[in-house]
């Protein structure tokens, strides 16, 4: 493992709470950045084993008022924000045929306009650090979608053309923007729907983690618009 020199950085993780954002907040973490996880559900709820990282409940990303408002906490407390991950998202398993509408409407409030809002209300902050960086978790399968997945490729697909777009924008205004496109993570959660996988085959949350902090990295400065893929095995 590279330990790349995040010293002095300040970094939102949103989905914090969860096996990829809690990683992610490790990592970063003992890289030397200072750390806010920001969820939906009670802090309570944080990773018990980031102590030292500002823990951010009950955040509704689909709301810019809380959006911003959680920006705002974080730089009151660090004095700056130089890097946004953007991990909350979900997914819904539903075929087009006999699904609904609700289904892709949700998947699209989960997964990219919390995304929308984070980036929009982070900007300001990222602008005056100088060396900003927003790193997007979009999906393997946005670029192929299966039977049963069209919704949530859709909107990884939206997140993919918002990390393009919003690249574009800033290329020459201090701040990167790529996105990560792992395949089947390999949590609690989805060896519980898919016990006979073979989980070896699937990329590990640290993994992810660790491309993260390449990309928020020095080395990566010329990188951006990016849009990577980290799949494992699978």
């Amino acid at each position: 493992m590279i330990a790349w020199d995040l010293q002095g950085k300040v970094v939102a993780v949103t989905g914090g709470f969860g096996s990829l954002g809690a990683a992610v907040g490790r990592t970063l973490s003992a890289a030397g950045a200072g750390v806010a996880l920001l969820d939906r559900v009670d802090a309570a709820k944080a990773p018990a084993d980031l102590p030292q990282a500002m823990a951010l409940g009950d955040v509704d990303l689909g709301s810019s008022t809380s959006s911003s408002t959680a920006m705002a906490r974080i730089v009151e407390r660090f004095g700056r924000l130089d890097a946004l991950i953007n991990v909350a998202g979900g997914f819904r398993w539903e075929k087009v045929d006999g699904g609904s509408v609700e289904t892709w409407d949700a998947l699209y409030q989960i997964n990219l306009r919390t995304a929308l809002n984070a980036c929009q209300s982070a900007l300001p902050h990222l602008l005056v650090s100088g060396d900003g960086r927003i790193v997007n978790i979009g999906a393997g399968a946005a670029t192929k979608a299966a039977a049963g997945m069209g919704a949530y490729a859709a909107s990884k697909a939206g997140v993919a053309k918002l990390t393009e777009a919003l690249a574009e924008e800033l290329k020459d205004r201090g701040v990167t923007v790529n996105a990560v496109l792992p395949s089947i993570i390999d949590t609690v959660a989805n060896r519980a729907d898919m016990p006979s996988a073979d989980f070896a085959r699937w990329v590990k949350p640290e993994q992810i983690a660790e491309l993260i902090a390449f990309l928020l990295s020095p080395n990566a400065r010329a990188v951006t618009g990016a849009l990577i893929p980290i799949s494992g095995r699978v």
